[in-house]
């Protein structure tokens, strides 16, 4: 399809078109999978939401405050991860890490 010849308001309305039909589309996709999905279900005998749920593993364990801003007591964090911006400040300010230990 050679779009050089369209006009500015031909590419428009072929622009609108193509999103409608990209619409329709992936809401005839998300049906076509919620049938496949429901038929697995059945096929193995099981709830559908009791076959989603039957891989997830439990909620993983809280993890232990390890610093704690000695002025604002809501400024917490745990050690892992990133550290957030206020520890960054912290320790870019000069200061140690181990004061903020709990």
């Amino acid at each position: 399809m050679d779009l050089s010849n369209l006009s500015l308001g031909d590419l428009r309305n072929l622009q609108d078109q193509i999103k409608q039909e990209m619409k329709k589309r992936e809401h005839q996709e998300v049906a076509k999978a919620r049938e496949q999905i429901l038929a697995i279900a059945q096929s193995v005998g099981m709830p559908l939401k009791e076959l989603l749920a039957a891989n997830r593993g439990g909620k993983g364990s809280t993890v232990a405050v390890r610093y704690r801003h000695p002025d604002n007591a809501g400024q917490q964090w745990t050690g892992r991860g990133r550290q957030p911006k206020w520890v960054k400040d912290w320790v870019d300010s000069g200061k140690s890490l181990d004061k903020l230990r709990v």
